[in-house]
């Protein structure tokens, strides 16, 4: 498509903080619905496709109360949606397809969030690497603060790993972890963990080899029971939070290949 203004672009707005949404009044308007309450439908089957997607309709579906005039300087409350680009999209997808700008609005939309879905990934992947640098030098400490305790030989140190895997995944030790994500044989888990599931692993291991350390734990038994608990802690954290518990995260590509990925591109500049 051209650069030109879009009646789309036309009512974006954007919040303090800089993100941009769109009002589904506004939309409403755009695609020609004169009667709010048909579109209220669209919307309600947009929020269904939403769902039926795996994201959460919250993060791109906000209702709200906002003031709109009525004439002779009053006005009065309505019921709005404040809506994401992606909820946007969904929106057109199910919007009466006979109407022309609708038509329009699905090109658009198709373009802008395939464009915001490489962006994302982008941000992704380099988040990934960062964390993923980040975690192997915590763990490297984590390794030595566990030594210190007593925690000795590699057999010793993968029980010590497992507990607390298992207090941050609700009792799933590592082969539970790997066998849930469906990983195969020779693939480790770490590598297939998003930048979400790498952040709470590093919360992890950062925070159980400042306990133990701290309180001068000694003793294998006692570091698996201090790294068992450092794991239901993160995972308590993030419950509070409303997040998504760590064996619910999908598995992604290898951070081997991302790492490949990112090695091509920095050749590909230097030359």
């Amino acid at each position: 498509m051209s650069n030109e203004i879009t009646p789309f672009e036309a009512i974006r707005r954007t919040n303090p903080t800089g993100n941009e949404f769109w009002s589904s009044r506004d939309f409403a308007g755009v695609l020609g619905y004169h009667d709010y309450r048909n579109f209220e439908a669209v919307v309600q089957k947009a929020r269904t496709a939403c769902f039926n997607s795996g994201q959460r309709v919250e993060d791109h579906f906000v209702e709200i109360t906002e003031m709109i005039e009525i004439g002779k300087g009053g006005h009065r409350a309505v019921a709005t949606v404040m809506m994401s680009r992606y909820a946007c999209y969904l929106i057109i997808q199910n919007a009466d397809p006979a109407k022309e700008i609708v038509a329009q609005g699905q090109t658009y939309f198709a373009i802008q969030t395939r464009r915001q879905e490489l962006s994302d990934a982008e941000v992704e992947e380099q988040r990934r690497l960062a964390i993923r640098l980040e975690l192997r030098t915590h763990n490297s400490q984590l390794a030595d603060a566990a030594k210190e305790a007593g925690v000795v030989e590699p057999r010793d140190y993968a029980i010590f790993q497992n507990h607390g895997y298992m207090g941050l995944y609700g009792g799933l030790g590592a082969q539970d972890i790997h066998a849930r994500k469906g990983l195969k044989k020779g693939e480790q888990i770490l590598d297939h963990m998003g930048s979400t599931e790498l952040a709470a692993n590093l919360f992890r291991a950062t925070q159980a080899e400042e306990k133990l350390r701290r309180e001068r734990i000694t003793g294998k038994a006692k570091a698996n029971q201090a790294h068992r608990e450092v794991g239901v802690k993160v995972r308590q954290t993030i419950k509070e939070l409303g997040g998504t518990m760590p064996e619910e995260l999908p598995s992604v590509e290898s951070i081997k290949q991302v790492e490949a990925k990112a090695s091509r591109a920095l050749k590909g500049k230097k030359q």
